[in-house]
C-alpha cells in the first residue's frame, strides 16, 4: 500500500513554497509606499481604495482555486472582520510607516492566545506566554513613542489591524471544515464588495476627491493584487498539504522582517527607515513569534496559521 507521508523532497519543496509566499507577502509596503500612490496616501480614503483594488485583482487568481463553495451564516462575521482588517492595515500603511503597520498587525497571535485561553478555555504552554509578554512590551514601546508624534492615528489603525487579524484567525478555526480556497476567495470578494462604494464613487460623482487609478497605477494595482496577495495564497495553500501549519507560520516570519527592508531599498532609506523604537518594539514582537512558532515545530500545534493582510 502506498504511503501517504510526504517524501523529504516534497517537504523541502513545500518549505520553499512558503518561503516564496512570505517573500511575496512582504511586498505590501513596496506597493503601498510606491510614488505612484503618493497622492492616495494623503487622501483619507486612499487606504481603503488600495484595499479595494488589491482584493479585486487578487480574485483573478483566488477564484479559480475554489472547488467546493459552501454556505453558512458563520461565514458572515469572518468576511466582515477580514474586510475591516484590510481597511485598517492598508490605512495604517498609507498614513504611517510600513514597519509599524506590519509589526502591529503581527500582534494577532498574541490576541488569539488570550481569547483562546480566557474565553474558549484552551490549553496553553509556556512558549505562548513568552510570546505574549514580548509582544506586549513591543507594542507598548511603539505606542508610547508614536503617541508623541503625528503618526499616532496610523498606529491605532495598525493595532486595529492586529485585533481584526486575530478575529480572522479565530473565525478560520471555527470554519476549519470548509475548503480553505473558498474561505480565502470569499473573504476577498466581500472585501471588494464592502469597499466598492468608496473606491467606485468617482464613477457616479466625478467631483469627488477619492482617487481613481490611471496610467501606470493600473499596472501597480494589478501586481499588488496578483503577486502580493493572490499568488502567495496559492503557494501557501499548496505547501500546507505537505508540512504542518505551525512550521509554515515559522517560515512565514520572514514577511514582517522584509516589509520595511523593501520599502527602504525601493523608495528611500532616509525617508522610510524605521525609528529606533519601532526597530526595538518590532524585534521584541518578532522574538516572541520566533519562540512561539519555531519552538513548536517539534510539538503538536495549538494556534493554526491564518490569512495575511
Amino acid at each position: 500500500m502506498e504511503s501517504s507521508q510526504p517524501t523529504s523532497a516534497e517537504i523541502w519543496r513545500a518549505r520553499l513554497l512558503v518561503l516564496l509566499a512570505g517573500l511575496l507577502w512582504s511586498s505590501s509596503g513596496f506597493f503601498a509606499k510606491a510614488p505612484e500612490f503618493a497622492a492616495w496616501r494623503t487622501n483619507p480614503l486612499g487606504g481603503p481604495t488600495l484595499a479595494f483594488w488589491r482584493a479585486v485583482f487578487a480574485c483573478v487568481i483566488l477564484l479559480p482555486m475554489v472547488r467546493k463553495p459552501q454556505w453558512s451564516w458563520k461565514l458572515i462575521p469572518m468576511t466582515i472582520i477580514f474586510a475591516v482588517m484590510n481597511y485598517t492595515y492598508l490605512t495604517a500603511m498609507a498614513k504611517g510607516s510600513a514597519a509599524n503597520a506590519i509589526w502591529l498587525q503581527n500582534t494577532g497571535p498574541m490576541i488569539v492566545l488570550l481569547v483562546g485561553v480566557l474565553i474558549f478555555k484552551e490549553r496553553s504552554r509556556g512558549l505562548d506566554w513568552v510570546m505574549a509578554a514580548l509582544s506586549s512590551i513591543g507594542v507598548g514601546m511603539i505606542l508610547y513613542y508614536e503617541s508623541k508624534g503625528a503618526n499616532f492615528e496610523a498606529v491605532l489603525y495598525g493595532l486595529a489591524s492586529g485585533i481584526t487579524y486575530a478575529g480572522v484567525v479565530l473565525s478560520l478555526r471555527l470554519l476549519r471544515n470548509f475548503e480553505s480556497a473558498w474561505l480565502i476567495a470569499l473573504n476577498h470578494i466581500v472585501t471588494a464588495i464592502a469597499l466598492a462604494p468608496i473606491a467606485l464613487r468617482p464613477l457616479v460623482d466625478p467631483s469627488t476627491t477619492i482617487p481613481w487609478p490611471e496610467g501606470r497605477q493600473w499596472l501597480m494595482l494589478a501586481a499588488f493584487g496578483v503577486f502580493q496577495m493572490g499568488l502567495p495564497y496559492f503557494l501557501f495553500a499548496n505547501a500546507l498539504k505537505k508540512i504542518p501549519g505551525h512550521e509554515a507560520s515559522g517560515i512565514g516570519l520572514i514577511e514582517p522582517l522584509l516589509v520595511p527592508v523593501w520599502v527602504c531599498l525601493a523608495w528611500g532609506y532616509e525617508e522610510h527607515f524605521p525609528k529606533w523604537w519601532t526597530i526595538t518594539g518590532g524585534a521584541l514582537i518578532f522574538t516572541g513569534l520566533v519562540i512561539r512558532y519555531v519552538g513548536s515545530i517539534r510539538e503538536k500545534p495549538i494556534v493554526q496559521p491564518s490569512e495575511k493582510g
